[in-house]
């Protein structure tokens, strides 16, 4: 992989570590308010996608390390 592709994957990475953090706070400000918890369900579910492309992003920067 080029230098220049794995930059933007980490910036990609980058981002989407910060969007992660960003809805598990939203989520816990949902749950000290007493918010609906389909909407908090449906929070969550979208959390999990973007941990999901986080692992496959990092996979593709990591290398396969046989040992």
């Amino acid at each position: 992989m080029a230098d220049q592709e794995q930059a933007e994957i980490r910036l990609i990475v980058a981002r989407l570590r910060q969007e992660h953090e960003d809805f598990d706070a939203a989520i816990n400000a949902m749950i000290l308010t007493g918010c609906d918890a389909l909407r908090i369900q449906r929070m969550k579910k979208k959390k999990l996608v973007i941990k999901d492309k986080l692992s496959k992003l990092e996979d593709q920067i990591i290398p396969d390390i046989i040992a």
